[in-house]
């Protein structure tokens, strides 16, 4: 049997930014987290780096981190599903920061194949962040995540890229200039092996900016995976609505300090598209895609109303009654983002 590494959790990783946190006048993290606020809000210019300082990036990291990890892993997890007997060797992380990315590619993936370490590498701009991510990885006890290299690169249309199984944009095309995100994304499509997955806030220009990844992505011959049921254009028209899931994040004590919250969780809002390349694609599971629930199930009495998004008839909403036996049962215990019917287990 194969043996593999323990795998990074929230938990892990919340622990990891308690420490981090702790050391930091709350008056400095204050500051940095509101900047950083208007910055995530689209209120600041992107064309120098956000995250300046330590100071500052120990606040992006206690503010953000968290979701960003849950988000990315919610994507990485949804593609896992479609190819459950792969385990990319390599993994290239564009504009991953502080790490969220590649704790997230280790919470789905422990190590590497057959239990190895999996060669790992995070391009960022920041300097400041990619320190602290390599300080994070050295307090999360995977061997994956302390093997990984740190690479300040500043992201354009030219920046080489190595080539890599699984290539990830989490929550960065944001921050690039009109005019290189659309060569940058390119660049992800080619570097990548088999596997490329985008992740942007699930707010309407989030979901523009993923509709046009996912373009690009099959424009390129990619199969998008997950979460559509297929290739083929959206039916989601961006400025009419937007197409975006929800992540429940566990909030620590030290995390509602920094965010300046009360409750014990917050749910981190996020679009995402996940597409392989014609290399992997004979490996995918199973049949056609299901339908995936793109709305919060509505529960009636004795019925289900469960909004779908549809490989033949695009969007649709079905109603499953309590005459449907196990199917009314599984809808009552469906989620927004979930495949329908279910997909068995990982």
């Amino acid at each position: 049997m194969q043996q593999a590494s323990s795998p990074v959790t929230a938990q892990s990783l919340r622990a990891a930014l308690d420490a981090l946190v702790d050391g930091l006048p709350p008056r400095q993290a204050a500051t940095a987290v509101d900047r950083l606020i208007g910055h995530y809000r689209g209120a600041t210019p992107t064309h120098t780096p956000i995250l300046r300082d330590r100071a500052d990036v120990v606040a992006y990291a206690a503010y953000r981190m968290p979701a960003t990890f849950e988000a990315v892993s919610a994507a990485l997890e949804a593609l896992a599903v479609r190819v459950p007997a792969w385990t990319p060797a390599t993994h290239l992380d564009l504009g991953g920061g502080t790490g969220a990315g590649v704790w997230a590619a280790d919470a789905v993936w422990s190590g590497g194949p057959s239990g190895g370490t999996r060669g790992t590498t995070v391009l960022d701009w920041s300097e400041a962040a990619l320190a602290l991510g390599g300080e994070l990885a050295a307090r999360s006890g995977s061997p994956a995540l302390s093997a990984v290299t740190w690479r300040r690169t500043r992201l354009s249309g030219d920046a080489a890229l190595p080539a890599s199984d699984l290539v990830t944009v989490g929550y960065v095309l944001n921050e690039l200039s009109d005019a290189d995100r659309g060569p940058v994304l390119e660049a992800a499509v080619r570097a990548a092996r088999e596997a490329v997955v985008v992740v942007e806030p699930g707010t309407p220009d989030g979901y523009t900016r993923m509709i046009e990844a996912r373009d690009r992505m099959t424009a390129a011959g990619l199969t998008v995976l997950a979460p559509c049921p297929h290739s083929g254009t959206c039916p989601i028209v961006p400025g009419e609505d937007w197409c975006h899931f929800a992540a429940r994040v566990s909030r620590s004590s030290l995390h509602r300090r920094v965010k300046g919250g009360s409750l014990a969780y917050e749910d981190e809002k996020f679009s995402y598209v996940a597409a392989v390349t014609p290399e992997l694609l004979d490996r995918v599971a199973g049949g056609p895609a299901s339908p995936r629930i793109v709305r919060r199930p509505q529960i009636r009495k004795g019925q289900v109303l469960l909004d779908l998004c549809t490989a033949d008839d695009g969007l649709r909403r079905t109603t499953v009654s309590k005459r449907h036996g196990t199917a009314y049962r599984a809808a009552r215990n469906a989620a927004w983002g979930d495949d329908w019917p279910p997909a068995p287990p990982r």
